[in-house]
């Protein structure tokens, strides 16, 4: 057990989790929470907001989530005190999780744009699906075949 320090404090992944309610552990508002929160997906989002001193443990525990080993995340109060000009726990949560919803929804927009764009010209097994349906939809007559004997 870690002996309590003011100068840090910890952010579990739970705290960002958009489908959990604030009853369950969600710390933060819908608009900064994300789906499927990750330990490095967390770090990752502080580093973005502009933390630079972060302590990762992982395969711990959140003491009300025993069976998730989520991992936890250690920040220094100061250096998020100094970059983000930010005091409680709280706006820096938020920070954070405004910084990773926002990464979050620009992939997935990116994602659905490459999905919509469709095969590009030169991946031939676009080409050849593309030939097999239109095959299939053809609708004319069958041509009959003349036996010569």
């Amino acid at each position: 057990m870690t002996e309590h320090n003011p100068d840090r404090m910890v952010l579990w992944p739970g705290y960002f989790n958009a489908k959990v309610s604030r009853r369950s552990g969600r710390r933060v508002p819908k608009e900064a929470a994300v789906v499927d929160p990750t330990l490095d997906g967390l770090a990752w989002a502080a580093r973005q907001a502009g933390l630079s001193k972060l302590k990762r443990e992982t395969d711990i525990s959140h003491p009300k989530r025993p069976g998730a080993k989520e991992g936890r995340l250690w920040i220094s109060s100061r250096d998020a005190a100094a970059s983000m000009s930010l005091e409680s726990k709280e706006q820096i949560m938020q920070s954070i999780g405004r910084t990773w919803r926002a990464s979050q929804t620009e992939q997935k927009d990116a994602e659905k744009a490459a999905k919509s764009a469709g095969p590009k010209a030169g991946d031939k097994r676009a080409r050849a699906q593309r030939k097999r349906v239109k095959a299939k939809g053809s609708k004319g007559k069958k041509k009959r075949q003349k036996w010569k004997i």
